[in-house]
């Protein structure tokens, strides 16, 4: 199924396809004109997913998108304090190339305008055999997750229109900022500028910086988080030029822009984005790419103020109903068939807020689930917060699955979707606990694949499942031992602490077994139906009744009493063996059963 957010992405693309403003950086090699109709959006999640659309993979000059990694590279290489001394970390408020040095010192105001790049790029040297070209490009890399490249056509033509830039990296050094020879960190600025990259490498790039410097698909870091942290800090203030401030206040992340259509932005903890679109303001930031990243911010919430508790949620997934059974003990067929059709339903746990990474990592999963998955449970016990842009996820995501034929359950005891359509809507049942859900989804799986299957109304003693080891004489003989009881809804039929009272046959009816919880409380722990039995277990325990046996509803019983057992011990103990081997069997099935839905209880 088509994740929401694939298809939001594709919409948005066709929305701002219509924005038809702007030009094109001049400056290109012969035949090589950028085409102002390209445009592509990738979304990288710091789990490593991309999310695509439009010309994602087309290539295109990096520029000065490349000006805030090199700066991460500089402070790998030297540390932060030393290329403070060099660069400052003020917003200029000025365009990218203006010519803007402190008076004095002529230190440029922060690492984003090209005199700062300059300033960083030429503190970038050769080392262990490579030069500093290389090494920025390998940097660029690591955070890409592929071999880059730059391209040589790129670098003459800009180095034939760089005069500005080379007044500015002469004006450098003659402050002394650059100590090397000006005209080679123009030489290598260009080259960093002439970086091949496609919409999707920068998207990784700014999923790196998003993911605290470690690449979310090699898992190779990139840079210490202290080194993150400076550069997501200034391109926060100065990453967008002279349109910085209105930046900040209608999207709010860091981000930064380059001439050659490239937009990067930054979700630390949860996402990079980037757009490619060649059209530029007077800015020199892509007209589609703002527009892009500003509809993206409100309709997402990826302001960092809405954003800010997002990255606290976690999303399990793939749980089935068998693993995580009901509290209604089913018979062996009802259980057989269960387990067959288990992947028609699958259990996903979320825990923490929705915001937009939980809610995106919640859509992949729902989204991610094979066409066999007939039910989809969202258990949401551990939710704190849900968001507007989860909501909207939430019920696109129902209005899909309802489309193909398939359901959406809730778990969710904390009113977080009152006041919304999945509350109202009847088609989507909202339960209070993970019991009722998986008895719900049990229910349905039954009765979908044959009502023969479902509960039995009336199961007299010779058909009991628990006797099936027993031939039929031997079970018509041993109703001869036992007494009928009847039972109204709501009777107390056996109490904790109790001696045992014998052992129980339902004939119909149905028989909640009840306990106490670590705080006191008393809890369901299943319900026994037709063809079921209980009381047998308190001969393991000192004799005692480990639990409370309530009727639901009118219920008839068929009781082996103690004393019962007694005479047919004596009477016929080779059918009294063969009962105890019977119940043994059955109480060891029942058993084994809990043991495994604890064990993944513990691992889930």
């Amino acid at each position: 199924m088509e994740s929401p957010i694939q298809s939001y992405l594709e919409q948005l693309l066709a929305d701002v396809s219509g924005e038809t403003m702007g030009t094109p950086y001049p400056i290109h090699p012969s035949g090589s004109a950028p085409d102002p109709q390209d445009f592509g959006i990738c979304l990288a999640t710091v789990d490593g997913y991309v999310y695509s659309v439009g010309a994602s993979d087309k290539r295109f000059s990096i520029q000065s998108i490349s000006k805030p990694f090199s700066y991460g590279l500089a402070m790998a290489d030297h540390g932060i304090e030393a290329v403070d001394e060099k660069v400052d970390v003020e917003p200029s408020g000025d365009p990218f190339n203006e010519i803007s040095l402190a008076p004095g010192t002529g230190r440029p105001a922060n690492a984003m305008i090209n005199a700062g790049a300059l300033a960083v790029v030429s503190m970038i040297k050769g080392s262990g055999g490579k030069t500093a070209p290389r090494r920025i490009m390998d940097f660029y890399s690591k955070c890409a997750g592929r071999r880059l490249a730059g391209s040589k056509a790129v670098f003459d033509v800009e180095m034939r229109n760089s005069d500005r830039n080379h007044s500015l990296a002469y004006l450098l050094s003659s402050f002394g900022v650059i100590d090397d020879d000006p005209t080679r960190a123009l030489e290598n600025y260009l080259r960093q500028c002439s970086a091949q990259v496609t919409c999707r490498d920068l998207a990784m790039m700014a999923g790196t910086l998003a993911n605290a410097g470690t690449n979310p698909r090699t898992g190779e870091t990139a840079l210490e988080i202290e080194q993150v942290e400076r550069v997501l800090s200034v391109m926060m203030t100065s990453g967008m030029y002279d349109d910085a401030g209105s930046w900040v206040s209608s999207v709010g992340m860091p981000a930064k822009s380059g001439v050659g259509g490239g937009t990067l932005a930054v979700l630390p903890g949860q996402a990079g984005l980037a757009v490619f679109s060649p059209p530029l303001d007077a800015h020199g930031s892509s007209v589609r790419g703002v527009e892009t990243c500003r509809r993206l911010s409100s309709d997402m919430e990826m302001h960092f103020v809405r954003a800010a508790t997002g990255g606290n949620s976690t999303v399990k997934t793939g749980v089935g109903i068998t693993q995580l059974p009901s509290r209604i003990r089913r018979t062996e067929e009802q259980a057989e068939v269960i387990e067959r059709f288990n992947g028609r339903c699958r259990i996903i746990e979320v825990t923490g807020d929705l915001a937009f990474a939980g809610t995106e990592s919640l859509v992949r999963a729902v989204s991610d689930l094979d066409e066999e998955v007939t039910l989809v449970v969202l258990d949401m016990q551990q939710v704190n917060e849900v968001s507007s842009l989860a909501v909207q996820m939430l019920d696109d995501l129902e209005r899909r699955l309802a489309a193909n034929s398939r359901q959406m359950i809730l778990i969710e005891g904390k009113g977080l979707l009152d006041d919304t359509r999945l509350s109202a809507d009847p088609g989507v049942p909202i339960f209070l606990s993970r019991g009722g859900a998986v008895e719900y989804c049990e229910n349905r799986l039954l009765v979908a694949l044959g009502a023969d299957i479902g509960e039995p109304d009336r199961v007299v003693v010779p058909d009991s499942p628990a006797l099936s080891p027993l031939d039929e004489w031997q079970r018509t003989r041993l109703v001869g031992y036992m007494e009928p009881r009847n039972h109204e809804d709501g009777d107390i039929i056996r109490r904790v602490g109790q001696r045992f009272g014998g052992v129980h046959f339902i004939v119909s009816g149905q028989v909640n077994t009840i306990a106490s919880d670590p705080q006191g409380d008393r809890v369901r722990l299943n319900t026994l139906s037709a063809g079921m039995t209980f009381g047998e277990l308190a001969l393991g325990s000192d004799d005692r009744q480990e639990t409370t046996e309530k009727a639901v509803g009118s219920v008839e019983l068929m009781v082996l009493t103690p004393e019962a057992i007694e005479d047919l011990e004596a009477a016929d103990p080779q059918l009294a063996l063969l009962l105890w081997r019977a119940l043994t069997r059955d109480a060891y099935l029942l058993v084994d059963r809990y043991l495994r839905e604890t064990a993944v209880r513990l691992i889930y």
